[in-house]
């Protein structure tokens, strides 16, 4: 065995788990962890080597987290590095700036490299090793972190700044995108109520300088069809939207608009509830451009 092609999955969700599939598949010693049985079964039921104690990862050469929240990398983090052998971590959870910096002088102490690297492109990109990252760390701690990061992005990573930055912008990066899912909902209603087909409005304005990948792809695949099945949920844009809010007014930043688009996401997660998928923003903005309509009574239990 290639201890240096070892590599810890911590979480094996829907991006964890592809991520693992993504490594094993490309040659990788994957052993994957997750508190429930179920994530646990479905990444054995691919091949992957699965563990119930975190523990048992401490001090294997790598590591990805793909977790819920900064608070749990926080919990994680010391764990695996109790052991000595850890060469990197790689966090690809939309976390906090803070805790990844503390979590890179952690690391630091004990030899090991961090960076964070959130990363974009969905469950698909997650499952074809073609995601894209934004990349938060030292230059050593990146070189280190490099091997991991081509396997899951192919080379489609940017190196941001020092510990932290990729999280700021991936976190700039999710608002924008809430934000467009706001304000191109609000448009094609407004086309729809003028009786213009909101498909014909979406595809005319994508070709336009008002396009985006929202206009282009995300209403016409997932809202004007009704289907809603990204697998990206709106508790956990919703999260990001004001998370990225928060950052901002850390630094004495007063982003307007964006606080107003999140507090939308805020009014549309106390509708839908957290496991709605992050698309049905539009049924809270323009239901009359999605065949499920605004929300009823009870869908947010």
């Amino acid at each position: 065995m290639n201890t240096n092609r070892r590599v810890a999955v911590i979480g094996l969700g829907s991006m964890g788990g592809a991520m693992a599939s993504t490594l094993h598949t490309a040659g990788w010693d994957v052993i994957g962890f997750d508190p429930s049985e179920g994530a646990r079964a479905t990444a054995a039921e691919g091949g992957i080597t699965t563990t119930a104690s975190l523990e048992d990862l401490a001090g294997t050469p790598y590591a990805v987290l793909s977790l819920p929240s900064a608070a749990i990398v926080e919990a994680t983090v010391p764990t695996l590095l109790a052991t000595p052998g850890v060469v990197a971590i790689v966090d690809t959870t939309t976390s906090e700036p803070g805790t990844s910096k503390a979590m890179a002088e952690l690391a630091a102490s004990k030899d090991a490299a961090f960076v964070d690297a959130p990363v974009s492109g969905g469950r698909a990109g997650a499952a074809t090793g073609t995601l894209s990252a934004f990349v938060g760390g030292t230059e050593a701690a990146l070189a280190s972190a490099e091997p991991v990061l081509q396997a899951l992005t192919g080379g489609n990573f940017a190196h941001i700044g020092g510990p932290g930055s990729g999280n700021v912008v991936k976190l700039l990066n999710n608002v924008l995108a809430a934000a467009n899912l706001v304000s191109v909902g609000e448009a094609l209603g407004v086309a729809k109520a003028y009786g213009i087909d909101p498909a014909v409005a979406a595809e005319s304005i994508s070709n336009a300088s008002g396009g985006s990948k929202v206009s282009a792809n995300m209403y016409p695949n997932w809202v004007l069809s009704g289907t809603h099945d990204s697998g990206f949920s709106l508790g956990l844009m919703a999260r990001d939207a004001a998370l990225a809010i928060d950052v901002a007014r850390e630094i004495g930043e007063q982003p307007e608009l964006l606080a107003a688009a999140a507090g939308q996401w805020q009014e549309a997660l106390a509708l839908l509830g957290p496991a709605a998928d992050f698309t049905e923003i539009a049924r809270t903005v323009a239901p009359a451009v999605t065949p499920a309509g605004a929300p009823a009574a009870g869908d947010a239990a």
